[in-house]
Order: structure tokens, then sequence, then C-alpha cells
């Protein structure tokens, strides 16, 4: 089902990406906004592992300086069936964790400092199990094509507010909508990109959350995870998380500053926690 939302909601992006290239600049002006915005969105897609670690200054471990948390990634990722990852650990004591890299070959697993300290065994499983799903679901390359389209969005609405302003639209009587349909364009089509862009990144965790259930073998230690992460993400917020990478960890880092569950890149954490007590262990 949350596949199906998936494809519905990049749809969804597509269709509003061209609705408004019709209303501005046509066919023309959907290729141009969509080329500048993959351009931008290649360079975060194809080093997002060397990005985002050095943003959180992570250190890679091997098996002599962590053997518990890399033997339990090794023998995951064997489960999961995709290649075993390199291990980071970020330091703070706010408890999160995160998956990134464009493919299961480039793929890295994180995990704070804070969550090793607080969770047990299998509730850690379950976290890394999680994350691997993400890798497995080749998630952030779905996430870097809703961030493409939704940016050619914006891009066009940008367009649109300064031929508005400027009064460079086409008459009323235009099949573009003219000064109405740009103005209209230029405030509703940002806000409908990222509800879309918000919606597709909370199936993806919904997908995440079963998908590890089943990996670890229960969704138990992943229920109790979420349940301590949650409590722990009020009290320890991750000061250094940047927005723009919030959609990548476990439980969001910005929770205490989030706004109104549609505009959330996570699912309320009841709903996930009720999800996952739902699935019969394996």
């Amino acid at each position: 089902m949350n596949q199906l939302k998936t494809v519905i909601f990049l749809g969804a992006l597509t269709g509003l990406l061209m609705l408004i290239g019709g209303l501005f600049g046509g066919r023309q002006g959907v290729v141009i906004a969509f080329i500048f915005a993959m351009v931008m969105n290649f360079g975060s897609y194809w080093f997002s592992d060397k990005i985002v670690l050095s943003m959180y200054r992570a250190r890679q471990v091997g098996e002599s300086e962590a053997p518990g948390l890399y033997a339990m990634v090794r023998d995951l990722a064997m489960r999961a069936g995709i290649p075993m990852p390199r291990v980071y650990i970020v330091p703070g004591n706010s408890p999160n964790a995160f998956a990134t890299g464009r493919n299961e070959d480039h793929a890295v697993v994180a995990v704070t400092e804070g969550i090793l300290k607080i969770l047990s065994k299998e509730e850690l499983e379950g976290v890394i199990a999680h994350e691997l799903t993400h890798i497995k679901n080749r998630d952030i390359l779905v996430s870097s094509i809703a961030a493409t389209i939704a940016g050619a969005i914006m891009m066009l609405a940008n367009m649109a507010q300064w031929a508005a302003i400027f009064g460079f639209g086409r008459s009323d009587d235009d099949e573009g909508g003219g000064i109405i349909g740009l103005i209209a364009m230029a405030i509703l089509s940002p806000i409908a990109a990222m509800l879309i862009q918000m919606a597709i990144s909370r199936s993806r965790e919904y997908m995440a959350d079963d998908g590890g259930a089943r990996i670890a073998g229960t969704p138990y230690g992943l229920a109790a995870a979420l349940e301590k992460l949650s409590r722990a993400a009020k009290s320890l917020p991750m000061k250094e998380a940047h927005a723009s990478t919030a959609h990548l960890f476990i439980v969001n880092p910005l929770r205490a500053r989030s706004m109104m569950n549609l505009f959330s890149t996570h699912p309320p954490m009841e709903k996930r926690i009720e999800r996952l007590k739902r699935i019969q262990p394996e």
C-alpha cells in the first residue's frame, strides 16, 4: 500500500509540474526548470554519503573498534540480502540513526553515540534493520527524484512570481491563465509540492518500519526503540540537525521545532508504534 502511495504521490508531483508549466512557460519552461533542478540535486544524490557524514562529523568504525555494532550490521545485512554497508558513529548524546548512499554498494549506516547508550540489543537490531530497509528500497534515490521534481516546481513558481510582478504573464484570455494564473501558481504550487514531498517521505518511513520488522524477525524491538527515541528526542534534541537532512533520521531530529503532521517528514510516532505492534513475529 505504501509503495502504491509513493507511485501516486510521484505521479501527483509530475502532474503538478506539467500543470504549472502549462500555465507559465509551456513545455519549454518545464524542461528548463527540470534540467536546473536535476543538476542541483545530482550532486546531493551522488555525494549524499560524504555530504551528510561530514555535516554530522561522523567517523567510520571497523570490527576492531565496535565489534558488537559491526557484527550486528553484518548479520542483518545478510538477512536483508544486501552488501555490508560501511558503519559510522556520530558524536553526541542525542539518540538517533540514519542510512545514506546512492545505492547498495555505496551505502552507509550511521548511529549516534547516544543511541548506543540507551537501547538494548533487540531494540538496536530493530533500528539497524529499519535503516537497512531504506537502503534496500533505494529510498535515497526516491527522495532525490521527489526533490528534483519539487525543485523544478519551486523554480517555475519563482519565475511566475517575477513574471507577475513585472507584467510578463499572458493575458487572461490566453490559454496559460494570464496574471491570475501566475499569481495562483506562485502561491499555491510550492505549498502543494512540499506537502506531496513530505507525504512521500512519510510513506517510505512506514515501509522501512515494516521491512525492518521482517529483517529483525520481530517488530517488538523496533517498537520499543521508537518509544524510547521519541521520549529522548524531546529531552535531548539534536542541536546541530539540519532541516535538509531531517528525513534521513529514524526519528525526526527537528521534532521540537516541527509543524503540523502534514508538513512533517515522519509519520506520527504513535501510529508507527501501533502499526508495528500489529505485525506478527516471524
